[in-house]
Formats: C-alpha cells, sequence, structure tokens
C-alpha cells in the first residue's frame, strides 16, 4: 500500500506542493484543524515579477492572544490588496505565453470578497488542479494531530523560510535573462508560462 500524506492549505502554491501530490495521490489529506501559523505559504505566494522575486501576501484579521485554528482564519480587506495582487500578477505575466489564455478564471479571486482563508484558498486549488488536468482527490482531517505515523507530512517542510531539498524543474520564465531562473514559485509562474504543458513538470 502507498504511503499517504498530509498537506497543508496554500495561497497558490509552490510547484513542489503538486509535485508531492502527485506522487501521493490517492491517499492525501488537508489539514484543517492546526492553527495558523504565521509567515507560511498559508496566506502568501512568490511569483516572478520584473525586479525578481515577489511576495504576494494575504492579510488576515488575528487576535493577538489567541490560537486561531487555520479554518476560522478571516481575510482582512483594510486595504485592496486584490488589486495590488492582480496587478503584480498583470505586471509580471501579462507577457507571458498563457496569462491571456486563464486571465478569466483567476479574475474572479481578486474581485469577490472571501471571509475565510480556507475557503478562498481551497476554491483557488480546486481551480488549479483543473487547469493543471491533474486527477486529484483529497479529504480533510477532522482533528489535529502533531506527528503522524503513517503519512508523509508536508505540513511544516514546504516553507518560505526553509529548503526542503526539492529539485524543482527548469523550465522559460520571462524574466529569467534579467533575473535568471528562480525556482519553486507559485504554481501560476508554472502555469502562465507553460500552459497546458504545466503537468508535465510535476513529475
Amino acid at each position: 500500500m502507498e504511503k499517504g500524506a498530509i498537506f497543508p492549505l496554500f495561497y497558490l502554491p509552490p510547484v513542489e506542493f503538486f509535485t508531492r501530490m502527485q506522487e501521493h495521490k490517492p491517499h492525501i489529506l488537508i489539514e484543517k484543524c492546526e492553527h495558523f501559523p504565521k509567515q507560511t505559504f498559508r496566506n502568501r505566494a512568490n511569483i516572478h515579477s520584473p525586479n525578481g522575486q515577489l511576495d504576494l501576501i494575504v492579510p488576515v484579521i488575528r487576535g493577538s492572544k489567541v490560537h486561531t485554528p487555520f479554518k476560522d482564519v478571516k481575510i482582512s480587506y483594510d486595504f485592496d490588496w486584490q488589486r495590488i495582487h492582480w496587478m503584480s500578477m498583470e505586471t509580471s505575466y501579462r507577457s507571458s505565453a498563457y496569462f491571456e489564455f486563464y486571465e478569466d478564471d483567476f479574475a474572479p479571486f481578486y474581485k469577490k470578497k472571501w471571509t475565510f482563508l480556507f475557503d478562498y484558498n481551497e476554491e483557488l486549488l480546486q481551480l488549479l488542479i483543473r487547469l493543471l488536468k491533474l486527477n486529484i482527490g483529497y479529504g480533510y482531517t477532522e482533528d489535529y494531530e502533531k506527528y503522524y505515523s503513517d503519512r508523509e507530512d508536508y505540513r511544516q517542510s514546504i516553507n518560505p523560510k526553509q529548503n526542503s531539498g526539492y529539485s524543482a524543474p527548469i523550465y522559460f520564465q520571462v524574466f529569467e535573462e534579467r533575473n535568471d531562473f528562480l525556482p519553486n514559485l507559485s504554481i501560476i509562474d508554472l502555469l502562465f508560462n507553460q500552459g497546458p504543458q504545466s503537468n508535465k513538470f510535476l513529475i
């Protein structure tokens, strides 16, 4: 029997996330019961801008002294971050081969307002799985477990602050002549540059 895996739910996850999902399907769980950790891909994504790597961060409302379950974390709209993210994506990928092909799929995520970060990330994940044409299904945790003996645990290892040892695929990027190739960015970097061929880089 293949070993399953547990994943966090990220905002526009990095390429590694989908490669690992491919490795472990169909035995995948999404963590729903953890407390919200700071400075992770749960509310940020890295893209390739004209000036190099750019972090897109979804602001959240949090109690200053209360551990908040991730599923209860609310998105903050104190400033128009959706407009900033969308403009950054346009600046970074408007000249890519496939941005116009996919922009109508992503545009609603930067107009409609979601209350909970978990719901927002989940709908983006479902969209990405569909656009990448990946045959991936998953379930959800029903309570929090710190350790799993029967699953690979990616809740901490896929992290912007540490190197997981993942060997990222190399593909054409719009600004690589200016900034060199930037590995393991958000999956949208691969999608906008490689389009329908993207899933071939996730093996």
